[in-house]
């Protein structure tokens, strides 16, 4: 008896001093436009990401179809020629927010250095990024804007729009972060 009650003192405390955040409604948006032609521009409301403030550990994922663009058309070019969403379905970075310091999110945002594994169109990298934290009350505001290359993800853009999209695409990260329940 003493066993399962320690068992189950042991089991709540761990879940009730967890250090993990979640989200299932984040944001990513991703912009390729090139100056004097058609925006190439898409955003994704239904991302996921956990982070754990006790290790630094994060984690977040995308569906690919759930980007939405300005141009019906193009959103559907997106998904059938170049990333490909019935075989390659999700975007994911797995990874870790190096020195992560909760305490230094009293003063306001705080900039950490994160590396990981960047998985898009079936190939992994990996990738350095700068993610910014802001305490909001009860929510932790995680931000990051980095860019890709579509090149070194096996993503292959025609020649006739070749000069329409550009070379690098900037991708913009907004997840509010609650804790897990």
């Amino acid at each position: 008896m003493k066993k399962m009650f320690l068992f189950v003192v042991l089991i709540f405390s761990t879940y009730s001093f967890s250090q993990k955040m979640i989200t299932r409604s984040g944001e990513v948006k991703f912009e390729a436009s090139m100056p004097a032609f058609e925006e190439v521009a898409a955003k994704n409301n239904t991302a996921s990401c956990i982070f754990d403030k006790s290790t630094g550990e994060i984690a977040a994922l995308a569906l690919v179809k759930a980007f939405r663009f300005k141009v019906p058309l193009m959103e559907e070019h997106f998904n059938e020629n170049y990333i490909e969403s019935d075989k390659f379905p999700k975007a994911t970075f797995k990874g870790k927010v190096t020195n992560f310091d909760e305490t230094k999110l009293s003063s306001g945002k705080v900039t950490f250095d994160a590396e990981g594994d960047l998985t898009l169109h079936g190939v992994t990298k990996k990738v350095k990024i700068k993610i910014t934290f802001l305490q909001s009350g009860e929510k932790l505001v995680a931000t990051s804007t980095f860019k890709v290359k579509p090149l070194d993800y096996n993503i292959k853009i025609p020649s006739v729009v070749k000069s329409k999209i550009s070379e690098s695409v900037e991708i913009d990260l907004k997840f509010d972060l609650e804790k897990k329940v």
